[in-house]
């Protein structure tokens, strides 16, 4: 069924991702918060796993906005040196300890995607960006390409995930969801898009398992779930309408 949401006014920019990370209202004047981040599914996603099969990865690889790091330690895991970065202190201190449970070597920095100071004078040959895009306001994902930019080496590549905005129809409407359009106008002035494919993203709520209840709940959070008609991962696990963006460094 679909739940109709009252949700407060959505504004990426007032989202704090460090609340989300301690199951604390994520909007400011709200009670909305995630018990477990929707976005934490346990393992890289399987648009990345399709990706490395695909042998497009080269050099030292970045993982932005890497969150609890499963991106990244599956890379590591490969044998790529990897770094990542996110803004939330929290996550981070969870990731370095998954990555030490794993027994793999990843560099985890707390870093503002917009500016990357951290990284100045680093050269990647790859940027993974796993559900960082579309978090970003217009302004800041203008910044973030051009950030990306100065810590890459020639030839780099980014691999980008995000939600795509959906119509009002559609099984999964994410009020983070970006146009291709915007996307190739923001990445023009530093990366060459290459490709924009339709994609999934899988979350970590079960679709056998979420309630009408669950359901309401995510509508007050902009969020819209048409249990009937969503689409499943392998794992029976709620999987999104997303872009798949490959550029490579002008």
């Amino acid at each position: 069924m679909r739940e109709e949401s009252n949700a407060p006014e959505f504004v990426k920019e007032n989202v704090d991702f460090e609340a989300c990370y301690q199951g604390q209202p994520f909007l400011a004047g709200t009670d909305l918060a995630f018990p477990v981040a929707p976005w934490d599914i346990g393992e890289p996603q399987p648009a990345l796993v399709e990706a490395t099969d695909r042998n497009v990865f080269s050099g030292d690889v970045l993982d932005a906005g890497c969150g609890l790091g499963e991106n990244a330690i599956f890379l590591a895991g490969l044998g790529y040196r990897v770094t990542a970065f996110d803004c939330s202190p929290t996550a981070l201190v969870r990731a370095r300890a998954r990555a030490r449970e794993c027994g793999v070597q990843v560099d985890f920095v707390e870093a503002d995607a917009t500016r990357l100071v951290e990284l100045a004078g680093r050269s990647f040959g790859t940027v993974v960006d796993s559900a960082l895009y579309h978090c970003l306001g217009a302004e800041q994902q203008r910044d973030y390409a051009a950030a990306l930019h100065g810590v890459t080496g020639p030839g780099a590549r980014l691999h980008l995930l995000c939600w795509a905005v959906a119509g009002e129809d559609a099984a999964v409407r994410h009020p983070m969801g970006v146009d291709q359009q915007s996307i190739r106008a923001t990445l023009d002035a530093h990366w060459e898009v290459l490709e924009v494919r339709t994609a999934q993203i899988s979350t970590a709520l079960i679709r056998d398992e979420l309630t009408d209840q669950g359901i309401a709940l995510f509508a007050r959070k902009g969020v819209g779930i048409d249990l009937g008609r969503t689409a499943v991962d392998y794992r029976g696990r709620i999987a999104g309408p997303a872009w798949s963006v490959s550029a490579v460094r002008r």
